[in-house]
C-alpha cells in the first residue's frame, strides 16, 4: 500500500456505508450497487468509484459532492472517479435495498436486468417483452396499472393501484 493505509481505506469505506441516495434517501448508495469501490489510485491518492444508475442521472452531481464531504470529514485526500462500465444493472441492488424501497413506497426491480454478464452488453430480444407483474407496495395488490413510464425520477415508472387506488413508483429493472 502507497500513501493512504489500509485501515484509512476501510474507515473511508465505513464512512460511506451509509451515505444515502438523494433521491431515495432510505437506502445508501452502497445498497443500491452505485458505490462501486474505494481503493487506492495509482498516485496514493483514495478514490471512490461510483457507477449511475443511468446515463445523465441529475443525481451523480449531488453524490460527488455527498462523497467529497466525507472524505473532508475523515481528514482524508481524495476524489471520485465516475465508471461507466460495465453499466449499472438493478442487479446490483442488495435485497436491504429492495426491501427498504418497498416500505418507502417504491415498488422494487421485480426481475433481473436484460444485461448479459460480465461484459455488460444489452442484450435485445426478438419476442415481446412480457408484461411486468408490479405489486402495489402499499396494500400487496398485483391490481395494478402503469400511468406513465417516468415516475418521479426517469429510473421509475409511475403505476396506481386499482385496488387502493394509491399511486407509487415502480424502479424499473435495468
Amino acid at each position: 500500500m502507497g500513501a493512504t493505509t489500509e485501515s484509512s481505506l476501510q474507515a473511508l469505506e465505513r464512512a460511506l456505508a451509509h451515505l444515502a441516495d438523494p433521491e431515495i434517501p432510505v437506502v445508501s448508495l452502497s445498497e443500491l450497487g452505485i458505490l462501486r469501490e474505494v481503493r487506492e489510485g495509482s498516485d496514493g491518492v483514495p478514490e471512490v468509484v461510483i457507477t449511475p444508475t443511468y446515463s445523465g442521472c441529475p443525481a451523480m452531481g449531488q453524490i460527488e459532492d455527498d462523497i467529497v464531504t466525507v472524505l473532508r470529514e475523515a481528514g482524508l485526500p481524495g476524489r471520485v472517479v465516475t465508471q461507466l462500465s460495465p453499466a449499472w444493472t438493478t442487479d446490483w441492488m442488495s435485497d436491504a435495498a429492495k426491501e427498504k424501497l418497498r416500505a418507502y413506497g417504491i415498488t422494487p426491480p421485480q426481475c433481473g436486468s436484460s444485461r448479459a454478464a460480465p461484459s455488460g452488453v444489452l442484450q435485445f430480444s426478438r419476442h415481446a417483452a412480457r408484461p411486468v407483474d408490479v405489486p402495489c407496495p402499499r396494500c400487496g395488490s398485483h391490481n395494478t396499472t402503469q400511468t406513465a413510464p417516468f415516475g418521479s425520477t426517469a429510473c421509475k415508472a409511475l403505476y396506481r393501484c386499482l385496488d387502493c387506488l394509491e399511486p407509487f413508483d415502480y424502479f424499473k429493472p435495468y
